[in-house]
């Protein structure tokens, strides 16, 4: 980056750190962000301050909020007897856009992955298991992504809940194979959301 200002180069180098932003983006990014009004950039840097400093994890869910319990928590429309496990709050998100499950939601913030040295221990299981001896539920819906970590996470949440005498439920893999929920398309999730079967 020979030739930019060390200003911009320190800009262009943090920008580089998001998820899906090269070089060229980044430096994209940076310009854009440099032909903006003082007010407007500082109105960002302020609005990421906030989202940092505010936002916290629901006690009851995990799901990231601004108010604890949860929206969704807290709703009294909301099933409390059906839980939807989902991997991130941005897959919870995928799922609130199909607009058809009115039960309550619960992140585990990771898969098990054996590879990575991701135990059951190392996502957020027990507070689920917690949620489960609290409260009568009948039906918990597992949304993990349809990889091998999700698979694998799903089957142990399974084995887990069966003998408790909880149905234990799969979305259907009308998702591909080794993508995200957060990127399926709202029709693709209401389908796999609809085909869920027993596990």
């Amino acid at each position: 980056m020979s030739g930019y200002p060390r200003q911009l180069e320190i800009l262009i180098k943090e920008l580089t750190k998001l998820p899906g932003v090269g070089e060229k983006s980044a430096q994209r990014l940076a310009f854009h962000i440099l032909d903006k009004d003082e007010d407007q950039v500082d109105a960002l840097a302020q609005s990421m301050v906030n989202a940092k400093r505010q936002l916290k994890h629901c006690s009851v869910c995990g799901n990231l909020t601004d108010s604890d319990p949860c929206a969704i928590c807290s709703d009294p429309g909301r099933r409390k007897d059906q839980i939807c496990v989902v991997e991130t709050p941005r897959d919870l998100m995928a799922m609130e856009r199909i607009r058809e499950y009115k039960g309550t939601y619960h992140v585990l913030y990771g898969v098990i992955s054996p590879m990575d040295g991701i135990g059951p221990e190392d996502i957020n299981l027990k507070s689920l298991i917690k949620r489960l001896q609290g409260q009568d539920v009948e039906e918990v819906i597992i949304a993990t992504n349809p990889t091998i970590q999700g698979e694998a996470t799903a089957m142990y949440i399974s084995k887990l809940l069966n003998p408790a005498g909880i149905k234990v439920s799969r979305i259907a893999h009308g998702i591909p194979v080794g993508s995200d929920l957060e990127f399926a398309d709202e029709v693709t999730l209401l389908k796999s959301f609809e085909g869920r079967r027993t596990i």
